[in-house]
This record gives C-alpha cells, sequence and structure tokens, in this order.
C-alpha cells in the first residue's frame, strides 16, 4: 500500500497561488487538497471557483474536493467542470447525501464522504458502498492550522478494519505531524492531507520533505 501525500492548498496565499501550484506540481505529491466553504456550515470561506481553475491550469496532479457547505449538491456539477477528480461532502449537509453520491459519480468523479470528530462511524456506514474515499477529520473543520485530536484514532481503526469490506481509501485530515503519520500508516491509513505541521513554512523544498515524509515507516 502506497501513501498518498495530499497537500493542502488552503495553506497557501492567493498572490502565490500559480507558483506554489507548479511548484508542488513537481514535489512528488499524489493528490491536491482543496477546501471550499460556504461560511455557514463552517465559519470560514475557502478557494474561489477562480482559484480552483488556477490550480487545475498548472498541475496534472488530480485534485481533490473538500465541500464544507449545506447543500453542496447545488455545485457539484460546476465543481465537477472545473476539472476536480474527487469531491467529498458531509453527509449531515445533504437531507439526501446517497443522491449528491451518485451524482459525483454520475459526473465521472469520485465520490467521498467526510466524517467529523464527532459523527460515529455507525450513523454513515450505509453510505461505505456508494464511496471510493473516506476522510476523517482529526481537528474540528473549518480553519487550517489546528491541533490533532488523539482520541479521534479509535474511530480510525475502527474504520481501518472495515476497509477491506468495502475497499475504499482511507485519507486523514487535520493536524499531521511526521509521528501521527507514521503511527496511523502503521495502522492502516493510506492517505494523509498535509498542512503546517509538516510541509507548508518550513523553508525547504518540498521535493525533499516529501521524499523524508514517504520513506516514514
Amino acid at each position: 500500500m502506497e501513501k498518498l501525500l495530499c497537500p493542502s492548498l488552503l495553506n497557501l496565499s492567493d498572490d502565490c497561488l500559480r507558483d506554489e501550484v507548479r511548484a508542488l506540481d513537481r514535489s512528488g505529491a499524489d493528490i491536491l487538497h482543496l477546501d471550499v466553504m460556504d461560511g455557514d456550515y463552517v465559519p470560514n470561506f475557502g478557494m474561489s471557483f477562480n482559484e480552483i481553475a488556477t490550480v487545475r491550469a498548472n498541475t496534472g496532479l488530480p485534485l481533490d474536493l473538500h465541500m464544507m457547505m449545506c447543500n453542496p449538491r447545488r455545485y457539484v456539477r460546476r465543481y465537477a467542470a472545473c476539472g476536480v477528480d474527487i469531491i467529498y461532502i458531509h453527509p449531515d449537509s445533504e437531507a439526501v447525501p446517497t443522491e449528491t453520491l451518485a451524482l459525483i459519480r454520475d459526473l465521472g468523479k469520485h465520490p467521498g464522504i467526510v466524517i467529523n470528530p464527532g459523527v460515529s462511524l455507525e450513523s454513515v456506514r450505509e453510505l461505505f458502498p456508494l464511496v471510493d474515499y473516506v476522510l476523517v477529520m482529526t481537528v474540528n473543520p473549518g480553519f487550517a492550522g489546528r491541533d490533532y485530536l488523539p482520541w479521534v484514532e479509535a474511530k480510525i481503526e475502527r474504520l481501518a478494519a472495515l476497509r477491506p469490506q468495502y475497499g475504499f481509501h482511507i485519507v486523514i485530515d487535520g493536524g499531521v505531524t511526521r509521528d501521527i503519520l507514521r503511527r496511523l500508516w502503521n495502522k492502516g491509513v493510506e492517505g494523509f492531507v498535509l498542512g503546517r505541521q509538516i510541509l507548508f513554512g518550513q523553508n525547504r523544498p518540498y521535493d525533499a520533505i516529501l521524499r523524508e515524509v514517504r520513506d516514514l515507516a
């Protein structure tokens, strides 16, 4: 099982987005992680349609989109047209999440769900056959740089035990350090959204950091 390393573009400033995306494109990253928010589901705003178009124009890497918004189905077609490859929704943000997941797949994209720290696996397990990715939040969603919540690990272990039955990818988002990455990798987690704790603001080339992270065992 290969690690999926997913830099979070929420950590980039708008004025250097194009150059930073090009650097990440050459860095050995696997997926670029995008966040969009509506100020309602979480009290913040993420990337605009124009910014996502800029990202798509400057990388050939897969893009995943974390939709932190109410009724995301309203915008799924438009985000799909922007060229994203994986679309995550929060099941509690939709009245009928199964229809939204089906729409994402019908558009030729990979559907995924997000499990917040306070959401149980049992409440979303019926959705597992419908998704290719499960994104587990290890911080409360909405802002970059929040501290990791270690008590979520028990849920991650239970999810890893279920994965062979369903075949989805498990990705962790929030506060991941190298030690946490190493520990969760050994517990069956495949993908990691990388932020300030590992990748950004380190004053080192992205490719050098990602080579080291990929070699963590």
